[in-house]
């Protein structure tokens, strides 16, 4: 376990802006060569890289088909004194925000998860609108609200630091999900495998389909945003160590229009491109768009579990892989609370599996009644009342 809960950040990072640190280096790694100490991100750490690719090969613990569930190796904490006889349970949320798709889609599947326990008699939900101010406010407003146990989703993690361990001060079990904080003081953190394990899975996809010496163009969203950092960091890692070309390291705000153009230029430059690597998925089909408009094929490319991606993967036939940060990780704060409030152990820290979309199972998760923006990792299938309440 990490001695420091690092942030985990959604895929739809585009509101996290006001999470970054010092701007990373992002020069382009050479081909051909392995990837050196002055190539490495300054945001690699090679333990914490060594231990998320382990974890893409662990067995879960935890009931079969259901991943918000299942843990990976964890270490198990006593809740006994968390525990409230009874069976009646104020849950509340302190919520960063809902502001993408991403974020839309996981608070859909917690409250649906909230309406499936009639031992929750009342959900108290905050939104901090993505402002770290008004959620250190509402954390304290919750402190006060009579609550059984605390859910928090933290907009970014040094400023909330503080307001979570005041919280952890008044007795309340409180339960960190999404994105960490600097503190172990939560009864769990809930988190998939994170960032490093994301970026390798695209990085080695394309070292395996792209022929040796192919060009290969990096799409990225936000500079310092620790986990999308960590993605690039680990696909910086794994390309340094390969015969491919990288040809460039663009940032695109996740604009679709911007993306289509960047990738329109890096065609009109280099001749052509072989694949092309992105660090969140968001923007995957502009990009695809933009060879279309060439006229040229799409090379092999890295998106992620949106509706939007998937149909065109389909359609199209495309060669592509898509990591995924699960929207299924909502439905996980709600079951460890319960668990917590009925005295059982739950994981000090709970590392969800992290699941990748191939070109063997991408059918499986094309659902053509669902919005373009829907995330197919969302493990609301099964749930009473799909799909209405996602649509």
């Amino acid at each position: 376990m990490t001695k420091k809960w690092a942030t985990v950040v959604v895929a739809g990072a585009l509101a996290l802006a006001g999470c970054s640190s010092d701007l990373p280096d992002d020069t382009a790694t050479a081909g051909g060569s392995p990837s050196s100490d002055a190539n490495k991100s300054k945001f690699f750490d090679q333990a914490e890289y060594d231990r998320q690719l382990a974890f893409r090969g662990a067995t879960p613990q935890g009931p079969d088909g259901k991943p918000w569930e299942q843990m990976l190796e964890p270490e198990m904490v006593d809740t006994a004194k968390f525990a409230k006889p009874g069976g009646k349970y104020t849950l509340c949320f302190s919520n960063a925000a809902v502001n993408n798709p991403w974020r839309q889609v996981g608070f859909k599947t917690m409250q649906q998860e909230v309406k499936q326990h009639p031992e929750i008699t009342t959900f108290t939900v905050l939104d901090a609108e993505a402002k770290d101010d008004k959620q250190i406010s509402d954390i304290q407003s919750l402190s006060g609200k009579n609550c059984s146990a605390i859910i928090i989703s933290p907009n970014t993690t040094a400023t909330l630091t503080p307001a979570v361990e005041q919280a952890c001060q008044t007795g309340v079990p409180v339960i960190v999900f999404d994105r960490g904080v600097n503190t172990s003081c939560p009864v769990t953190f809930i988190h998939p495998i994170g960032g490093f394990a994301f970026g390798a899975d695209g990085a080695e996809f394309l070292k395996e389909k792209v022929k040796p010496g192919g060009k290969v163009l990096a799409l990225r969203i936000l500079p310092g945003v620790d986990v999308l950092e960590q993605r690039w960091a680990a696909a910086n890692e794994i390309f340094g160590g390969s015969e491919l070309k990288v040809v460039g390291v663009e940032f695109t705000d996740g604009d679709a229009a911007k993306t289509k153009s960047i990738v329109a230029d890096y065609i009109q430059r280099e001749g052509r491109i072989d694949g092309v690597w992105m660090d969140a998925g968001a923007t995957a089909v502009a990009a695809a768009e933009a060879f279309q408009d060439a006229g040229v094929d799409v090379p092999a490319i890295v998106g992620e579990d949106q509706q939007d991606f998937l149909r065109l993967w389909v359609d199209e036939g495309l060669t592509a892989v898509a990591p995924t940060y699960p929207t299924y990780q909502w439905r996980t704060p709600i079951i460890a609370a319960l668990k917590i409030l009925k005295g059982e152990q739950v994981p000090k820290e709970w590392v969800l599996p992290q699941p990748r979309i191939t070109g063997d199972n991408v059918k499986d998760y094309v659902k053509q009644d669902m919005p373009p923006l829907h995330y197919a990792m969302c493990g609301c299938e099964g749930m009473p009342g799909y799909p209405g309440p996602w649509r």
